[in-house]
């Protein structure tokens, strides 16, 4: 054990469990003000939900056996999950710590898919709903991709989450959206942020939160975890201002709303190559990964009219895709043991192609069936009464503005 590196991870933890609040004032500050607090609580409920379903069965079923597609359950409730020595011979950090912040990475996942249903899902269903999507689809491609599973053993490689975190709630959350239906007045009406400071602290927060979660995935406090903190910085600083580039060339003005965007965006695109590409393609994917989002969200979506309501998909599901497929061009050996295309690496990027298309069938129709069945059993979404109340009022009996006294249709 190393005290330095058991320090580092500590810190990670709990900049990585930072990110989920940040990421409710994100959605929080997108969304219209009667749906607020509807919105900020689908995403935080998963601190208690998704942390206790993780102790009881999460970190076992992901971390524990040898199986190609889920673990085993000899870990139940952190069963024999060790303080004083580590998840493998070769770690400097102890079993325990590792489960602690890897936890982290399961909360924010599934608070990602919340912002696809925004405005019109219930709340019960939508915890229910996050309750099985983290038994059936997140542990087991957390053991898949990271606890030896099927696509670490095709070769793929995904350093803090692409596949892991960004595409699986992605698809999902596009999935759920298609299956809800659309808003009310969807393509009549205006949807416009009603918090835009929200917004900035949204992105502020998950900007800090997401050197824990690139640079802890080092999972020791050496050059790989410092490498992962500069190309996490580097994308981010370059995905904002391509975001900001074509807002002005394509509507004449930069918006704060184009430039957190675009921040968010860059750093999900790093995240599957923080500790695997060099840092000035760190730059490079940064720049790239704008435009492929923002042709989606302003083009693709609006034609197929797919109701993403806070682009869950477009962000962070684009996003993952275009990282991962970027990684398995740019990924130096020297950096971290493997070559991408660039460098000859012809089956890294064969195995990265894998891997994506693996995870948004595998997620994408597991999320299909959850939702079918949750369907069985209870209404999934609110009345058209109440959606023109506001889910705040009418699921949480709660005003974020007492004061405020307009129609917000």
């Amino acid at each position: 054990m190393n005290s330095g590196d058991i320090g580092f991870i500590l810190i990670c933890a709990a900049l990585v469990f930072l990110m989920t609040p940040g990421l409710a004032f994100f959605y929080g500050g997108l969304e219209r003000r009667k749906n607020i607090l509807n919105t900020m609580m689908m995403v935080i409920c998963v601190l208690g939900l998704a942390s206790l379903l993780w102790f009881a069965v999460g970190y076992s079923l992901s971390f524990s056996g040898e199986g190609r597609f889920v673990g085993n359950i000899d870990k139940l409730f952190f069963k024999d999950v060790s303080l004083t020595t580590g998840f493998k011979t070769d770690s400097t950090i102890p079993e325990g710590l590792f489960a602690g912040f890897q936890m982290m990475f399961a909360l924010i996942t599934v608070a990602i898919i919340t912002g696809s249903v925004a405005g019109r899902m219930r709340f019960s269903a939508i915890f229910l709903f996050i309750a099985a999507w983290s038994i059936v689809v997140y542990y087991p491609m957390a053991h898949m991709v990271w606890g030896g599973g099927f696509l670490e053993e095709i070769g793929s490689i995904d350093f803090a989450g692409g596949n892991v975190v960004h595409i699986s709630s992605g698809i999902s959350g596009l999935v759920l959206a298609v299956v809800l239906g659309k808003r009310r007045g969807y393509n009549k009406l205006e949807y416009r942020p009603h918090n835009i400071p929200f917004i900035v602290l949204g992105t502020g927060l998950l900007w800090f939160g997401w050197f824990g979660f690139n640079a802890g995935s080092a999972l020791a406090a050496n050059s790989l975890a410092v490498h992962a903190l500069l190309t996490t910085h580097a994308s981010a600083a370059t995905g904002m201002l391509s975001w900001m580039l074509l807002e002005k060339l394509i509507i004449g003005k930069p918006t704060v709303v184009g430039a957190s965007t675009g921040a968010i965006v860059g750093l999900v695109a790093i995240t599957p190559g923080a500790g695997f590409v060099p840092l000035w393609s760190a730059l490079l994917i940064g720049a790239l990964v704008s435009p492929f989002c923002y042709y989606f969200i302003g083009v693709i979506k609006r034609k197929l009219e797919l109701d993403d309501a806070l682009d869950a998909f477009g962000c962070h599901g684009v996003g993952g895709i275009f990282g991962g497929i970027m990684t398995g061009v740019f990924a130096e050996k020297s950096i971290g043991g493997v070559d991408g295309l660039l460098y000859g690496g012809m089956d890294l990027f064969i195995a990265q192609v894998i891997s994506i298309v693996v995870t948004l069938v595998f997620a994408g129709v597991a999320t299909y069936l959850i939702i079918s069945l949750i369907k069985l059993f209870m209404p999934i979404r609110v009345s058209e009464k109440e959606e023109i109340q506001g889910l705040d009022l009418m699921e949480h009996d709660e005003t974020a503005y007492p004061t405020f006294l307009g129609m917000d249709n």
